[in-house]
């Protein structure tokens, strides 16, 4: 609505109100409010509101989005959208690593908060989607952290591309963790006496024999499992006893429509390549498998990215999967309980529930246990991070100083009675 004033002066716009409309601003028929805009690029620009009062809330927010540099008129830009150029620009991941990323988020975040127009995320938004996820969707803490890794830097992008003002994301995965308890359960490792009846059973029972060198060698050297599996004969010098580790063995789905299959890695970071001493029984474990494999006639028929010979196959001539060692190893703790139960003993030592990367776990154990060196055990361990195995170090040498407490109260309580 306009006011006509005397000639000279300028003219008035005003609402239904006799309010004052400022240059922009118009009032519908209906009594709403809309104020437009153009913006650099030359392209026009609306917001809505029912009142005045709202509709110049939103023009200062808009005022200020210009002053520092938010790009005002993407609006429309949903959180979608940023992943998709987040995915577009993301260097330096892992295929597989890259591909699992994208899984998560197609498969919990696009259907969902993926709509939602970034600029507008709040805290809130997060705070909720993440508990949908918790208490709804009942993911773990660790898938959780992943879709977490993924939103962060996609949000961090749209700081960095002046979309939004701060990133909605951080510290949020912190306070799900508090407000619903999680804790990340720490990878036990098996004591002695149980790394002694695991090994015990391997060696004198025939019908799990076949699966002593490959554990063994997980126990003797702490290499991941995908290192274990990737190992070909090629890699390893049994004269000088040293174990090259410089690529790994990976099983994913590489998003080609395919499903899953193997590939070669290398590894994630350069500590990730290393040599490893062999330690004697680990020496024999690898001499053990060949004579296995020359009696049996067995050899490797697989080539993975023009990778063969490996030296962990299975009765077929393949490269062992890791869901196929896992099984092993709970057939093996069944089956070995079941035997110790038999005997009756008072107080039997009994293998607990673990799988292959117990074993890795196992064997930083035992190497803090002996005393060897921190910086030693993360380059044997390939840790990039000596945080990583600290961290290890620390518990271990916990647990190690509770048990001879333990054993100095009971002495104690000897003297002092």
């Amino acid at each position: 609505m306009a006011n006509t004033t005397k000639k000279g002066k300028t003219s008035r716009r005003l609402d239904k109100n006799r309010l004052t409309l400022r240059k922009g601003e118009t009032q519908r028929e209906d009594g709403t409010y809309d104020f437009r805009w153009t913006s650099a690029d030359g392209k026009r620009h609306s917001i809505y509101a029912a009142t005045l009062q709202e509709l110049r809330e939103k023009e200062e927010e808009i005022i200020r989005d210009k002053q520092d540099g938010i790009k005002t008129e993407i609006r429309r830009t949903t959180v979608n959208d940023v992943f998709e150029l987040w995915c577009d620009l993301k260097r330096g991941l892992k295929h597989n690593t890259f591909t699992n990323y994208k899984y998560m988020y197609n498969m919990f975040v696009r259907p969902s908060f993926g709509k939602l127009r970034i600029a507008s995320v709040k805290k809130s938004d997060v705070k909720r989607f993440y508990n949908t996820l918790a208490d709804e969707k009942i993911l773990t803490i660790a898938t959780i952290d992943n879709i977490h890794t993924v939103l962060h830097q996609v949000f961090d992008l749209a700081v960095d591309d002046n979309y939004i003002r701060i990133n909605p994301t951080d510290h949020m995965l912190k306070e799900l963790k508090q407000s619903h308890n999680f804790e990340t359960e720490k990878r036990k490792a098996l004591t002695v006496a149980e790394q002694k009846l695991f090994i015990d059973f391997l060696q004198n029972h025939p019908q799990y024999h076949h699966w002593y060198p490959v554990f063994a060698v997980m126990l003797g050297t702490g290499m991941r499992v995908g290192e274990i599996v990737g190992l070909r004969w090629c890699d390893i010098d049994l004269e000088q006893g040293i174990i090259g580790v410089n690529h790994t063995l990976v099983y994913y789905n590489h998003g080609d429509g395919k499903g899953c299959s193997f590939s070669i890695n290398t590894p994630k970071t350069k500590a990730g390549e290393r040599t490893i001493p062999m330690l004697d029984f680990v020496k024999e474990a690898f001499l053990m498998e060949k004579k296995y494999q020359e009696e049996t006639g067995l050899h490797c028929k697989a080539t993975v990215d023009c990778y063969t010979d490996f030296i962990f196959i299975n009765r077929f001539g393949d490269v062992q999967h890791q869901g196929t060692l896992n099984k092993a190893i709970r057939r093996i703790i069944r089956d070995c309980n079941d035997e110790v139960l038999l005997r009756g003993e008072a107080d039997p030592v009994l293998l607990p529930k673990f799988s292959c990367h117990s074993l890795r776990h196992t064997f930083t154990t035992r190497l803090c246990e002996s005393g060897v060196n921190v910086k030693v055990i993360q380059d044997v361990l390939g840790h990039a991070d000596i945080s990583t195995t600290m961290d290890i170090y620390v518990d271990v040498t916990k647990d190690m100083k509770q048990k001879e407490f333990n054993v100095l109260g009971e002495y104690f309580g000897k003297i002092t009675v």
